[in-house]
């Protein structure tokens, strides 16, 4: 009986689709609850490539912040460059900062790529002994003069917002809309998120520089959750990045973002974290 002849089979290669890759700027969070570390997972999740250039590196655990040592600006200017020119960046993500020189050196680092689309997504100070030597307003002004004009959308929280507009920082702003000096300052389009958008019901309400307005209703995120904004920012950092504009990004985040924040653990003693590892659909 004869044999039959062997069967070749060609094997051909796929080549994967290359992700857009995503720059943030934040600190290091070791619990991986927020920033550099979650923001880097949520946007692989989201399918971008996230690159990160540290302004900080916390100490702390899932209840508590005990320290922050902000980077130098040096540091932070030489690994963020170093970044760019390696690499064809399509969108950047500014975390939490914590000095009027880190503020100065993204700035400029904004300046020279003035075609990168960039998102703003400040955090709240810590008012603590540990931040004694760090100077909230001087910092918060830095933001709002040097990196408010190079945002393409500002994404802040309700209470923020109103914690700045009480410390005076926002006191040429209408008393019934204070994201109108965040305008005012440069941002081409400010997201507020935590705003009753009608009784009984929270949200997040859009504005841009021409006057438009777009509101969104939400359920709140469980209690105690920690970094509850942080996918929001990186949904629509994801979606600048695929070429979408403002509105259309933000409406594509709003979408995506509650099978991201519906998904919670608590693995220490403090705030609930939210569970990353899970691929929104």
């Amino acid at each position: 009986m004869s044999k039959k002849p062997p069967i070749y089979v060609k094997h051909v290669a796929v080549q994967a689709s290359t992700p857009p890759v995503t720059l943030i700027f934040g600190p290091f969070d070791p619990t991986g609850a927020s920033s550099l570390p979650a923001d880097a997972v949520t946007l692989a999740s989201l399918g971008c490539h996230a690159i990160g250039a540290l302004t900080a590196t916390l100490v702390c655990d899932t209840a508590h912040i005990e320290d922050i040592q902000p980077a130098s600006p040096e540091f932070l200017n030489d690994q963020a460059r170093c970044l760019l020119e390696d690499m064809s960046v399509s969108a950047i993500k500014v975390g939490p900062v914590y000095t009027t020189e880190t503020i100065s050196v993204i700035a400029q680092i904004a300046a020279d790529y003035s075609d990168v689309p960039l998102l703003l997504q400040p955090g709240r100070f810590p008012y603590s002994s540990m931040a004694d030597d760090i100077d909230a307003e001087d910092v918060q002004l830095a933001m709002l003069e040097l990196l408010l004009p190079q945002t393409d959308i500002v994404v802040i929280s309700d209470g923020l917002l109103n914690d700045w507009s009480g410390h005076g920082l926002l006191a040429d702003a209408p008393p019934d809309n204070p994201v109108q000096a965040l305008l005012d300052y440069g941002a081409r389009w400010a997201l507020t998120c935590g705003t009753r958008v009608r009784p009984g019901q929270t949200g997040c309400v859009l504005q841009g520089a021409n006057r438009q307005s777009h509101t969104y209703t939400h359920s709140a995120p469980p209690a105690r959750l920690q970094d509850a904004g942080g996918p929001l920012g990186c949904s629509i950092t994801a979606a600048l990045a695929r070429g979408h504009d403002v509105p259309h990004a933000v409406d594509h985040a709003v979408g995506v973002v509650r099978q991201i924040t519906d998904n919670t653990f608590q693995p220490g003693m403090g705030q609930l974290l939210i569970n990353r590892s899970t691929t929104p659909r």
